[in-house]
C-alpha cells in the first residue's frame, strides 16, 4: 500500500485534480440546469473530500518519508490557494454558470445581490483595492511558508538573520549553502520567489496605473 502509494503518488494528484474539475461542473449543471440540489450537493460534497484527500495524501507520503518533496510543496500551494484566493474564484465561477444556463434556460438565475457583484467588478477602484489585498495575503503567506520551510532547514530560529543580511547564497545556487532542506525546496522557492514578485507588481499595477473606464 505504502509502496503504491510512493509511486503512483503524482498520478493520483492528476487524477484528483481532474476530477474536482468534473465535481464542479456536475454540481454547476445539476444544480441550475437540472435543478437537482440534493444531487448537486452530492457532487460539491466529493469534490471537497477529494480536496481533503489531496491534503491528506501529501501528509502521509511525509509521514512515510520523512522528507518535504516537490509533491509536498505542490500539494500545499494548491491547499492555500483552495483556502485563499479559490474561494472567490469559485464565487466567480458559480455566478458564471449562473449567469449562462439561466441564458440557455431563458431565466434569470442572478440575483440582486450577484448583479451588483459583478457591476462592481467594472470598477477601477474597486478592482485596485481587491488587487492590493491579494498582493498583500500572498505576501503574508509567502512570509509564513517561507519562514516554516527555513526554520525546518536550520533546525531552528538560529541563523536566520545571518541569511537575511547576506543574500550571497542565493546566487551560489547551491540548497547546502542555503537555509533550505533540499535541493527541492530550495528550488521551489526560488520559482515562487519569481512568481511572487511579479505577482505584487502586476497587482500593484491596478493602483498606479489603473484601466480607463469605457465611456
Amino acid at each position: 500500500m505504502q509502496e503504491a502509494l510512493l509511486t503512483y503518488q503524482w498520478e493520483l494528484f492528476i487524477a484528483a485534480e481532474i476530477l474536482s474539475v468534473v465535481m464542479l461542473l456536475l454540481f454547476g449543471v445539476t444544480r441550475y440546469l437540472l435543478n437537482q440540489k440534493k444531487l448537486s450537493a452530492i457532487f460539491i460534497s466529493l469534490f471537497l473530500a477529494l480536496f481533503i484527500f489531496e491534503a491528506g495524501l501529501a501528509l502521509y507520503i511525509y509521514q512515510i518519508t520523512g522528507e518535504i518533496s516537490t509533491f509536498q510543496i505542490i500539494v500545499m500551494l494548491f491547499v492555500l490557494y483552495a483556502c485563499t484566493f479559490g474561494i472567490a474564484d469559485f464565487k466567480r465561477l458559480d455566478r458564471w454558470m449562473r449567469q449562462t444556463i439561466g441564458k440557455w434556460r431563458g431565466v434569470s438565475l442572478l440575483t440582486e445581490k450577484d448583479m451588483q457583484v459583478m457591476e462592481r467588478q467594472q470598477d477601477t477602484k474597486y478592482i485596485a483595492r481587491k488587487n492590493r489585498m491579494s498582493a498583500m495575503i500572498h505576501l503574508v503567506i509567502f512570509i509564513i511558508v517561507q519562514a516554516g520551510l527555513w526554520i525546518y532547514g536550520l533546525g531552528g530560529t538560529a541563523g536566520i538573520v545571518d541569511y537575511l543580511t547576506d543574500l550571497t547564497w542565493v546566487e551560489v545556487d547551491d540548497y547546502r549553502q542555503s537555509p533550505y532542506a533540499s535541493e527541492t525546496a530550495f528550488s521551489m522557492s526560488k520559482l515562487w520567489g519569481l512568481i511572487f514578485i511579479v505577482d505584487f507588481i502586476y497587482s500593484w499595477s491596478y493602483t498606479f496605473f489603473p484601466k480607463k473606464t469605457k465611456a
